[in-house]
């Protein structure tokens, strides 16, 4: 089983937010990789990972960091292949790593999904996945339709509850 999907990290410390893009692409039975490298500690291993990974068959990155978050910047100046920033919540409520994923450059985009939202990020990587996919696009409409059924069931439930002046 090859990855289609890389999510890196820069540092393991992010792995409790980067649990639920792993535990979406399982759901989604969509091969991942996860690894952690560092734009500041490691550039060499993050510039090889990059410029290799459409050739190792890799579809869509996920890139998640903290604080000065250059990471997700720095592999989508080495690769065509579409990055995914996940701001990680560290240091000032996650702005410094919202803003520095967010503000790029022209010629150099990285989608960005909210702080922490890791889960967010699978769920996008996995659209994009599905455009050449059919497998995966069923899988895919499979989840919006339990998220729909979650709104209809908590209507359900909202409808039994009683208050002396509800209309509903």
């Amino acid at each position: 089983m090859k990855p289609l999907v890389s999510i890196i990290m820069g540092s393991t410390s992010d792995m409790p937010v980067m649990e639920a893009a792993a535990k979406f692409f399982d759901q989604m039975e969509i091969p991942f990789e996860i690894n952690a490298l560092s734009a500041h500690r490691t550039p060499k291993q993050v510039e090889k990972f990059a410029s290799e990974a459409k050739s190792n068959g890799i579809k869509v990155i996920i890139a998640a960091a903290g604080m000065a978050a250059h990471l997700p910047g720095v592999i989508a100046a080495y690769t065509t292949l579409p990055v995914i920033g996940v701001p990680i919540k560290v240091s000032i409520e996650g702005l410094d790593s919202i803003l520095s994923i967010l503000q790029m450059p022209p010629g150099i985009p990285v989608a960005t999904v909210g702080l922490n939202a890791a889960q967010n990020a699978a769920i996008l990587a996995s659209q994009i996945l599905a455009v050449g996919d059919e497998r995966i696009a069923e899988k895919v409409a499979d989840f919006k339709k339990t998220l729909a059924d979650k709104i209809v069931k908590a209507n359900e439930d909202l409808a039994k509850i009683e208050f002396k002046f509800k209309t509903n």
